[in-house]
């Protein structure tokens, strides 16, 4: 799908608004970043180039617009099922948080294309949750790694060991996602193979050897020897190294650090190096849609890879210029050539899709009850589906009642049933005569 956004873009504002303005299809990898629902007030120090940048990681549902529950519900009935059983174990701030992310969640799905990927990054607060909610939207089969983000830092844990690492929920959009497989230094065997020149073992029950260099002495003695006894021969070019695994020890930013801005949740540039080369190739799109200090957008230049970021704050915008340009005058003071740096497009207003298809109705009466209510029936006072519900006036219209949205409520069949053309009171003071509610 053709993408409307220009390649260097960032957004200024509520990054829900921005993507259901974007194609569908249009990019090839996502990394998000976003609060981790941490019960902290963060702010980056006076001085330091991210400095102004502040946000409250703590939720409730007052935080979340009450048509998301909705939407979801009605779009995703497994999905805010989920959202609702994190409630009940965890508290109506974990349910806020996690319908934030969800509603934000199916545009990223949209957006991304068939053969891209999505890399959310979280910590143990909440990562459990966020497990169930990228199985939900992505389809459990898409799953492909935790990754453990490992670093080094001390605290005074009291009663619990020290909590060292982060979580990377790696998924793609479909089965055939794109992938490059990455390697780390050679391990101690893999240098002893290299040093002999070959690795003599077996396939499939039969004996073979696999030659990395024939010029080596231990391989010009020996292969006669392997013809002899009949194994398979095979010349294979030696191999690039380790295979990386799903731990990957990276260090945190020291308050030394060249490319630190003061940004308070900044991450490394090697580890979304790391991420951006597994997951995409030059030429491709990477959206980081909490760009924050702008550490993805930056990695994503440096690989050669289009990029569009969305971030509340306009700071975004400037850090990215900083970084980028510095990184440019670097690049171009160790090469002897004056930098280039393309443009980077500042944009505080959605755009327009120009994809064919019918936007879906986002948000109806029906929508923003079902959250005012918390998924609960205004009669029976239980808990019931979005499709169980219909909307139904306090007092009816024959009474007076208008249809204004304070006069509108959800009934489920059996109470809209009770109820008839009679009062909201009427209807609580029968299901209290008959013991349904206290």
């Amino acid at each position: 799908m053709t993408a409307n956004w220009k390649n260097r873009t960032v957004f200024t504002g509520d990054n829900l608004d921005v993507l259901r303005g974007m194609n569908s299809e249009s990019v090839d990898l996502i990394y998000l970043d976003p609060p981790f629902n941490s019960n902290k007030n963060y702010s980056a120090p006076i001085g330091s180039r991210a400095a102004g940048a502040a946000f409250k990681d703590a939720w409730a549902l007052s935080d979340v617009d009450e048509a998301w529950h909705g939407e979801i519900a009605d779009r995703e009935p497994a999905l805010y099922a989920i959202i609702d059983a994190a409630r009940l174990s965890h508290g109506k701030g974990m349910k806020a948080y996690l319908i934030m992310l969800a509603v934000r969640l199916l545009e990223l799905r949209r957006v991304l294309k068939e053969t891209g990927s999505l890399w959310l990054h979280c910590d143990p607060t909440a990562s459990h949750y966020l497990k169930l909610l990228m199985d939900c939207v992505f389809g459990k089969a898409n799953f492909r790694n935790e990754i453990v983000w490992h670093y080094e830092k001390w605290t005074n844990a009291a009663n619990f060991f020290q909590r060292n690492h982060d979580l990377l929920l790696f998924y793609g959009k479909g089965p055939d996602n794109h992938f490059n497989k990455l390697y780390g230094p050679h391990s101690e065997r893999q240098r002893q193979l290299l040093k002999a020149g070959y690795n003599a073992g077996s396939s499939g029950g039969k004996p073979i050897v696999r030659i990395y260099d024939r010029e080596k002495p231990e391989v010009k003695k020996r292969l006669s020897a392997w013809v002899s006894e009949g194994r398979a021969i095979y010349d294979v070019p030696p191999p690039p190294g380790k295979a990386l695994a799903d731990v990957w020890p990276i260090p945190m930013l020291n308050g030394q650090a060249k490319e630190r801005t003061g940004y308070p949740t900044q991450k490394p540039l090697a580890l979304l190096d790391r991420i951006i080369k597994a997951s995409s190739k030059p030429g491709d799109a990477v959206l980081d849609p909490f760009c924050g200090c702008a550490t993805a957008l930056v990695a994503a230049e440096k690989l050669g890879r289009q990029w569009v970021g969305i971030d509340l704050s306009p700071l975004a915008v400037r850090l990215v210029q900083q970084r980028l340009q510095k990184d440019a005058q670097l690049d171009a003071g160790l090469k002897g050539q004056q930098p280039m740096l393309g443009k980077v497009t500042a944009l505080k207003h959605p755009l327009k899709r120009t994809d064919l298809g019918d936007l879906p109705d986002y948000r109806t009466h029906k929508h923003t009850l079902y959250g005012k209510q918390e998924g609960v029936c205004a009669g029976c006072e239980t808990h019931f589906p979005f499709r169980n519900f219909t909307i139904d006036h306090k007092t009816p219209q024959a009474k007076g009642g208008s249809d204004h949205l304070d006069n509108l409520q959800l009934l489920c069949g059996a109470c809209n049933s009770a109820k008839g053309q009679g009062t909201q009171a009427e209807l609580k003071a029968k299901l209290k005569q008959q013991g349904v509610i206290q």
